[in-house]
């Protein structure tokens, strides 16, 4: 076995031991770190007592304005009493067992296909998976069929119209901003300016205008009668607004791949898409996997703007519920506290993910 192949040594001593070293290699190494870490923890005594004192020991979970006036901590009671109504927004609260069963079925098609990651037999299943489970979330959401009474997407709200719009964003904005990147690189004059002009356009603009021309601009240059639905169209925008980011972090990665990639898919008589497909892009988005992952949280966290073209996202919610009764909206830190925790959980998870991913790329990889 060559000196690179072989294994790390296994770690030596005792649990305690090998505390005390790796402190005194990254926490305690020279006076300056020293000092950073001793103030890094004075800080943290400073702030989490307070903070689990107001949060935890004094806060209340008792759903109602006068229980939450005699607490001397977090009144949860807040997001107890107006759970249904952050979580669904305005849907027909008889129906919202659909929009909670869309959500789980869609986390269930999302965390199967990262799955597949690990598990190739799974791959095959993941267009299909996709593909059917696509319309049965729209039909438990709009229903007028089955016998599921029709609800307009105006009612929709809350977490799953914030995961329906980031999911299906993702899905069709990573082969667009895909082609784009491709595109740029293209020693075809017309396909590269064409791709040019749209990325650095769209870059050019917040996705707070492009929100707002989807919505309010758009419709004016339609013929008479025709219309096109308001979510569909944030949707678009969305989708086309990441796509230009994506382009950007694509090209990045075809760009790290070294020329002579390119010229083994020549050797082998490999058509352009066999060469993409087979040897570059594998190698490519395995470069730009933080960046990508990036892309997708920032993404996620822009849904939030659909607010302004009067979609209540699950941020929304969290404000429609503070303002259904002048008494809650004092506990306005508490709402927001609340939406942050799901928030900070789901982009989390997906940086989790995205290191993991990386490990599992690279594995077989020599050091």
């Amino acid at each position: 076995m060559s000196e690179k192949a072989k294994l790390p040594p296994l770690p030596v001593g005792t649990f305690t031991e090998r505390a005390v070293t790796w402190s005194k290699k990254n926490l305690f190494d020279g006076w300056f770190n020293t000092i950073l870490t001793l103030g890094s923890i004075a800080f943290l005594l400073w702030l989490i007592p307070p903070i689990i004192e107001w949060g935890i020991i004094n806060a209340t979970l008792t759903p109602t304005i006068e229980g939450c006036a005699e607490a001397t901590g977090a009144c949860w009671g807040f997001v107890n009493a107006n759970l249904r109504l952050i979580l669904f927004g305005t849907y027909p609260y008889d129906e919202q067992w659909r929009p909670l069963l869309a959500m789980i079925l869609l986390m269930g098609i999302i965390c199967a296909s990262l799955g597949g990651v690990k598990y190739p037999s799974v791959r095959k299943w993941i267009i299909p998976m996709w593909v059917i489970g696509v319309p049965i979330i729209a039909i438990l959401m709009w229903g007028g069929v089955l016998g599921l009474t029709y609800v307009q997407n105006s009612y929709w709200g809350g977490l799953p119209l914030t995961l329906i719009l980031s999911s299906i964003g993702i899905v069709f904005a990573f082969p667009f901003g895909l082609l784009l990147a491709l595109g740029r690189q293209s020693n075809m004059p017309a396909l590269k300016t064409l791709s040019v002009v749209y990325i650095e356009v769209i870059r050019g603009v917040p996705l707070i205008t492009v929100l707002f021309m989807a919505s309010v601009m758009f419709p004016l240059f339609l013929p008479d009668g025709v219309t096109i639905d308001k979510l569909l169209r944030a949707q678009i925008g969305i989708i086309l607004f990441t796509a230009a980011y994506l382009a950007e972090v694509f090209r990045g990665g075809l760009q790290a791949v070294p020329r002579g990639q390119f010229e083994a898919g020549e050797s082998l008589a490999l058509s352009y898409w066999q060469s993409m497909r087979l040897i570059i892009l594998p190698q490519a988005l395995r470069l730009v996997i933080p960046p990508t992952v990036n892309s997708f949280i920032s993404m996620f966290k822009d849904t939030t703007l659909v607010v302004i073209i009067g979609l209540f996202d699950f941020l929304g919610t969290v404000k429609l519920a503070l303002r259904s009764d002048p008494a809650w909206t004092k506990y306005y830190v508490e709402g927001y506290t609340f939406a942050a925790a799901i928030f900070f959980l789901i982009c989390f998870s997906m940086a989790k993910y995205s290191a993991y991913l990386e490990k599992e790329l690279r594995k077989g990889e020599r050091r």
